[in-house]
């Protein structure tokens, strides 16, 4: 049975960066790296980490500012969804297993914030959203390339049929907390609520 190690890592700005780890391998991921290169060094030398990957939730610009960096400081590969507009290493889509150790990431995908983007979900027990879902909020779709009924499709027939007790990470501190539960999350999270694409859509103009 694998020990899963997890680290929350605030980025420039609001952006946060993760690394996932198993503990018996030492083998390690970093996802979203963003200007804070050197502490996440810093985190895998003082956690004798093996850096095996490096996954962009979606491919803007402050998700991935950091992969160039770490990719030729530890030879990783890096990983991003196959409609991603970066150079990558790996390319993934929906159901696809990125094994970290015995640590198991499974790739969600969930365009609407970009036509790139993915969730992943960690040992069925972590899900890192990247930019689709916030805490008390979801990701803006203003910009060109992101659709508000894709994004509604993305969270209401994929990530909330996840169990109630499934953990959130998002890329971005916003909220009032640094994570959630998607329990809570449905509970409290006003753009949740819709009960339709058209509720949804008008929830968005206020959040």
């Amino acid at each position: 049975m694998n020990c899963l190690f997890f680290k929350q890592i605030k980025g420039e700005g609001s952006n946060f960066s993760y690394v996932i780890a198993d503990e018996g391998t030492r083998e390690a991921a970093v996802v979203d790296p963003d200007f804070n290169s050197n502490e996440i060094k810093s985190l895998l030398a003082d956690e004798t980490l093996k850096l095996l990957f490096i996954i962009n939730t979606h491919d803007h610009i402050d998700h991935i500012i950091g992969n160039d960096e770490l990719k030729v400081r530890f030879d990783a590969k890096t990983v991003a969804h196959r409609f991603s507009k970066i150079a990558t290493d790996v390319r993934v889509d929906e159901g696809d297993i990125i094994r970290v150790g015995s640590v198991s990431v499974k790739v969600v995908y969930t365009p609407g914030h970009s036509a790139d983007s993915i969730c992943l979900l960690v040992d069925d027990k972590k899900l890192l959203t990247g930019d689709i879902l916030l805490v008390g909020s979801v990701g803006t779709t203003a910009m060109l390339g992101r659709d508000s009924r894709i994004l509604y499709d993305s969270i209401f027939k994929k990530l909330l049929l996840l169990e109630d007790d499934v953990e959130i990470y998002p890329g971005h501190d916003r909220g009032e907390r640094p994570s959630s539960t998607l329990g809570e999350e449905k509970r409290s999270n006003k753009a949740l609520m819709a009960r339709s694409f058209e509720e949804f859509a008008e929830l968005m103009k206020h959040q």
